[in-house]
């Protein structure tokens, strides 16, 4: 049985780790995932497109939980529909850079509970807020998260911008965002999973300004304060925020970094693009999405 689907990457709106209160808005970078369930006794075996050395848990645990929870349903032998005996493969291409603070292990987990339904012929059977918390609950199996990142994994899995109680894996609001976006990416790498929890706690105060300010709905306001904050918790510059600040909507430290993502207009992302095209690393246009995982 094959299956296949695609789930986009994300920006930050309020990193959740001081509070438990995140905000995430979907970008037009993708990850697809393509998933093989063979019924045979077996396990299991991820593979990421040109990262033979690459950990594949996360995508793997994904097709795993996604079997048990709607293998039965969609008429699987029960008796040989649990992870331990369904074998089966995971694949991953993406355009999303990994541990940049681009939500690559949220688009990654979301492609793949997909990819898994659609192979199980299940597709009319899944809520996708059901399977966006069925991907969260793998990433925090396989702790490639903090804070489960459920606000990463909803703007990932709905489109849009939306703001999560991360504590109860809540939907708290979302909403469309129509803005063109510039992302600047340095050749450093971060992982989520070794942010300082207890310093990013201390910027507190300013999170829960955040969350005022993305619950009216002020998203470019915000994200600017969040980025403030947590570049200072986390040890990363403020200066690529600081030079887009006056030709943008908003601009963030994105997750626990080291990416900056910047929502405007055309003409001011231009005047962005000149000042981060002299900084090491990459720059990418892309623009947010409305749209979010979706079978293929």
């Amino acid at each position: 049985m094959d299956g296949k689907a695609v789930a986009p990457g994300a920006g930050t709106v309020l990193n959740a780790l001081a509070t438990g209160t995140g905000s995430a808005f979907a970008l037009d970078i993708e990850t697809t995932a393509a998933v093989t369930i063979r019924m045979e006794t077996g396990s299991v075996e991820g593979e990421i497109a040109g990262e033979p050395d690459a950990d594949t848990r996360l995508v793997e645990r994904c097709v795993e939980m996604a079997v048990d929870r709607w293998g039965p349903a969609a008429g699987l032998d029960t008796s040989v529909s649990t992870s331990l005996s369904v074998g089966g493969t995971v694949r991953t291409e993406s355009d999303v850079p990994t541990a940049a603070g681009l939500k690559s292990s949220s688009a990654a987990a979301n492609a793949a509970v997909l990819a898994t339904v659609d192979a199980l012929d299940a597709n009319d059977q899944v809520d996708p807020i059901e399977a966006c918390r069925l991907g969260v609950e793998a990433a925090r199996d396989v702790g490639v998260t903090v804070t489960g990142a459920f606000d990463d994994a909803s703007a990932s899995m709905l489109g849009g911008v939306t703001v999560t109680d991360n504590t109860e894996d809540e939907l708290l609001a979302r909403e469309e965002v129509h803005r063109e976006a510039l992302i600047w990416t340095p050749p450093e790498r971060a992982y989520s999973a070794d942010a300082d929890v207890d310093r990013c706690a201390l910027v507190a105060p300013m999170a829960e300004l955040v969350e005022e300010l993305a619950l009216e709905g002020a998203y470019g306001r915000a994200m600017t304060v969040n980025g403030l904050a947590f570049s200072a918790a986390l040890g990363f510059s403020p200066d690529p925020a600081v030079e887009a600040m006056p030709h943008v909507d908003g601009v963030s430290l994105s997750g626990t970094g080291p990416s900056v993502v910047a929502l405007g207009d055309a003409h001011g992302l231009d005047e962005v693009e000149q000042l981060w095209s002299e900084r090491p690393g990459q720059t990418l246009w892309t623009t947010t999405r409305n749209d979010g995982g979706r079978f293929l």
